[in-house]
């Protein structure tokens, strides 16, 4: 049944209230999601580098990762959330960085912040790719604190040598090529 009824040459809204607040819903959001920026292609340098904070969650498959097990590598941190617009557009191109560089050494740790496995696993099952990556469980944000992460999505990037040296906060293009050279860069060190 449609909401909008012709009625001799006069239109009726149907009487059902649901649907004509979710059309208006519709509608109403329909340009918020039409205009939204551009996600960038670029990471801030840190400052004044130093000793990544303590890391250490559960993942979906229940085991757990500690961030310093992975000294030696580049580790990408990224902080996310599935009510989180921007984090969801770059979720794909996170999982496209991850394929095309885990063989020099990168490795991508996604942090969800909150959310339980019943809210993340529909959601990682509409990105396209689909993350293959770890995604870790911060059910009680703790981690927000210890690593000062101020709004999500927001992404850290750790050296080799276990320092933080990139920091982004805001939606990125993580395959895009500028963002990609400054990454193989940390590789080559």
């Amino acid at each position: 049944m449609s909401l909008i009824k012709a009625s001799y040459g006069m239109f009726v809204v149907h009487p059902d209230p649901l649907k004509w607040i979710w059309l208006l819903l519709g509608v109403w959001l329909l340009p918020v999601y039409a205009d939204l920026p551009p996600l960038t292609h670029g990471l801030t340098l840190v400052p004044q580098p130093h000793t990544a904070p303590a890391l250490r969650l559960p993942t979906m498959d229940d085991e757990t990762i500690d961030i310093e097990a992975l000294k030696g590598k580049v580790v990408v941190v990224n902080f996310w959330a599935t009510w989180c617009p921007p984090c969801r557009r770059e979720m794909p191109s996170l999982e496209r960085l991850y394929q095309t560089s885990k063989e020099k050494g990168l490795v991508v740790l996604a942090v969800n912040i909150g959310e339980d496995i019943d809210t993340i696993f529909p959601f990682l099952g509409t990105v396209d790719p689909s993350p293959s990556f770890p995604i870790l469980l911060d059910n009680d944000s703790h981690s927000l604190s210890e690593w000062k992460v101020r709004g999500l999505p927001t992404t850290f990037v750790v050296g080799p040598d276990g320092n933080l040296v990139y920091q982004a906060v805001g939606g990125r293009e993580f395959n895009h090529p500028a963002l990609l050279q400054q990454l193989l860069d940390l590789l080559k060190e």
